[in-house]
Formats: C-alpha cells, structure tokens, sequence
C-alpha cells in the first residue's frame, strides 16, 4: 500500500467580509499516496486555490486537520512548517515566480541553497534537471530573457530539484498557449514519474485535467467525482 503523502480531513475555510461570513471550502476529505497524479478542476473562483494553498501548508483553515507526510501541520510551529515544504513539497504556479535579477541556473539552485546545501552540489543539481527539461542552453540566462514556456520549465524545474514527495501546482500553464501548455502538463507528469512525486494540479482545463491517473471535482465547496 502507497504511503499518504498528504491528506485532510473536515477541511473548512471561510473568508470574513466585516461580520460576514463567506464559506469557500465546506468538509473536504481527501488522501493523496505517493506517485499519485491527481487534477482537482472546477470553476473560476469554486476555490481551488485556496484548497492548494491549504494542503501545501501557506495558509490556515478555518476547521479541519491536514497532514503532510503524516505530520500534522497545526502543531507544530512556523519554522518547522517551513522546512516540512521545503523538505517535502514543490510548487508551481500560474506566473513563474521566479527571481528577475537571477539566472535560470541560480533561480532552480535556490531551494537546494536554502538548505545549505554546498554550492557546487546544488548548481550542479540544477543544472542537471535544466537540461533534462530542455534548458541546458539557457543556464546564465535570467527570465526576462527567456520566453513564457522556458520560464515555466524553469519553475518546473526549480520545483523539482529538491525530489519533493509532492508536487502542488496552481493553474501551470494558465499563462501559457494550448501547444506550449500541453508540453509544459507532459514534461511535469513525466518528470514527476521519474521522481517518484506525487502531482497535485488545480486547473480549469479538462483537457489538461484528463492526463491525470485521478481527476476531482470542487462544486459548491465539495470535492465530488
């Protein structure tokens, strides 16, 4: 049996407008095992996000437990959250976040730096995964000079280089045309198989969804099939 790489239980969330209340999330359940791809879709706005957000430990839920890698992130402290991601998960979101006065080759070390890991050992890394998504020309390039899908490659990468357990992925190649998000969603779920990650993508793309082993609905706060 696959050990559960994330998973929640009762997950609610609600925004506050003055004394209002504005429920996003309403009861989720849901266990993610290792190497599983999984797509959560749903409407602009039914909360995807924020359910992403939640499970990867950057935001807090009004009720309900969550757990990474079986630890439950609401009892222990914020330094100990952040190197339970930066141990466990990567992510990937819509715009690539990546450092403008940094390069490719700099941008993807960074997570392996944080840990202190030694300089030559991380470039090293970094430059290893750069090349396998396509980018080995491009290492001293910073991401104003690379083109919209080489910097989400980039980000694929960075995201990446540490093997992270799981993969949170918000909307990837939403920026992206179909033809370069196509290759974008297939070089994440190849890599990701190599890795041996768990992928969960939050999308509106069924198309892009349908590549998935197990795709999952938000409606009305729920989860459903």
């Amino acid at each position: 049996m696959n050990k559960t790489i994330i998973s929640c239980r009762s997950l609610r969330k609600s925004y506050f407008q003055g004394k209002l209340e504005v429920p996003v999330l309403m009861g989720i359940d849901l266990d993610v095992p290792a190497g599983e791809t999984l797509a959560i879709v749903g409407t602009s706005g039914s909360g995807k996000s924020t359910l992403l957000h939640l499970l990867g430990g950057l935001d807090a839920p009004t009720s309900g437990d969550i757990r990474i890698m079986e630890q439950n992130i609401a009892t222990i402290n914020e330094v100990e959250r952040c190197k339970l991601r930066n141990r466990s998960l990567g992510f990937i979101y819509q715009f690539h976040h990546l450092l403008p006065e940094f390069s490719a080759l700099e941008n993807v070390a960074m997570p392996l730096l944080i840990r202190r890991i030694s300089n030559d050992e991380a470039y090293g890394n970094a430059a290893e995964l750069l090349k396998r998504v396509g980018l080995g020309h491009r290492l001293s390039h910073t991401p104003g000079e690379l083109s919209g899908g080489e910097r989400q490659r980039a980000a694929v990468a960075r995201a990446l280089v540490t093997q992270p357990a799981c993969v949170l992925a918000d909307e990837p190649t939403g920026n992206l045309d179909r033809h370069t998000a196509g290759g974008v969603f297939e070089l994440m779920l190849e890599l990701n198989q190599s890795v041996g990650a768990s992928l969960i993508v939050v999308t509106h793309d069924p198309e892009l969804a349908k590549k998935a082993g197990r795709i999952l609905h938000l409606v009305d706060g729920v989860l459903a099939v």
